[in-house]
């Protein structure tokens, strides 16, 4: 019996993994690929996809909003996961990347459900709320440039529905944000959205020591 979270070696994390990872072969395809990446530490973990796409599925996700989708595996990982009247709405401004995105949502037969945006994520958002999409969405996923954390967060906030979720990304950085001899931008920018979301009233708030660390908010008031 423990009174606080448990750390994961190697031997412990691979048991996790052989004993509840359900993976479609796709995402473990996707996965593969990816690896090959300079940028493979983007990638999430494969149990946290596998996190989201059980949240999506217990709230009834029908649209979902995802700030830096990489080459894909988030967004394939929820959509796989939900009923063919669903739809996502992804930004990047990588067209490289989310071209191997593209592929394997086509091989899902899921491209038509999945609305690309290839432009910075803060304009992106900005013209969904001007086009009349506050509250459209239920649920949203941002993992993107950190210093872009407190920015995607409040006009997701608003795009997501109440009662909808919003998930944020690599929030414990490696444990970066509790070591005092990190200062580097990044860190100190995920010190600070954490702050702010632990102080806003307007979501309920669990920090999650999944992968690089997961917050899970959920918007208050009636759905």
């Amino acid at each position: 019996m423990s009174n606080k979270s448990i750390g994961l070696d190697q031997v412990l994390q691979d048991y996790l993994l052989e004993q509840s990872l359900r993976e479609h072969e796709l995402l473990a395809e996707l996965r593969a690929e990816t690896a090959t990446l300079p940028e493979v530490n983007m990638q999430i973990a494969p149990e946290q996809g596998q996190f989201m796409a059980l949240l999506a599925r217990l709230i009834g996700v029908r649209q979902y909003l995802e700030v830096g989708t990489f080459t894909g595996y988030s967004a394939l990982a929820i959509m796989l996961a939900l009923p063919e009247s669903a739809e996502a709405t992804c930004l990047d401004v990588s067209k490289e990347w989310t071209d191997t995105a593209r592929r394997y949502w086509q091989r899902a037969g899921l491209e038509p459900r999945m609305h690309l945006h290839l432009a910075p994520a803060s304009d992106t958002l900005e013209r969904l709320i001007s086009e009349g999409r506050s509250g459209h969405y239920d649920m949203a996923f941002i993992d993107a440039d950190k210093t872009g954390y407190p920015t995607y967060y409040e006009r997701c906030l608003q795009l997501v529905r109440p009662g909808g979720l919003i998930l944020v990304d690599n929030t414990l950085w490696d444990g970066h944000v509790a070591d005092s001899r990190r200062n580097d931008e990044d860190t100190r920018a995920i010190r600070d959205f954490n702050r702010q979301v632990r102080d806003d009233e307007r979501v309920d708030l669990s920090l999650l020591p999944l992968a690089d660390g997961v917050t899970l908010l959920r918007r208050r008031g009636e759905p």
